[in-house]
């Protein structure tokens, strides 16, 4: 599955990935988004590995926010648009 969002900065974030026991799985997060260190993407694709695709926008991140390790710098995105673009993915 492929959901987009488009920050109002106008940064893109996308999530590939598939279902499985109606759990988000095999998640990849990208776009034209800055992260430093680059190293936290896992953090953030890990937070969201196995929870349910019935979890809302808050839940999702929640656990993204969560998951951040303490120092990284989020630039152009952020927790609630990895969010979004997860749950345009199951609407598609």
């Amino acid at each position: 599955m492929h959901g987009e969002y488009k920050t109002p900065g106008g940064k893109l974030v996308v999530a590939d990935f598939e279902v499985e026991s109606e759990r988000f799985r095999d998640v990849v997060v990208s776009g034209d988004f800055f992260l430093y260190p680059e190293e936290a993407l896992e953090a953030i694709t890990g937070a969201v590995e196995g929870l349910a695709v019935t979890s809302g926008e808050g839940e999702i991140a929640q656990a993204v926010e969560a998951a951040i390790p303490d120092g990284t710098e989020m630039l152009g995105f952020s927790p609630e648009a990895v969010a979004i673009a997860l749950r345009r993915g199951l609407a598609s």
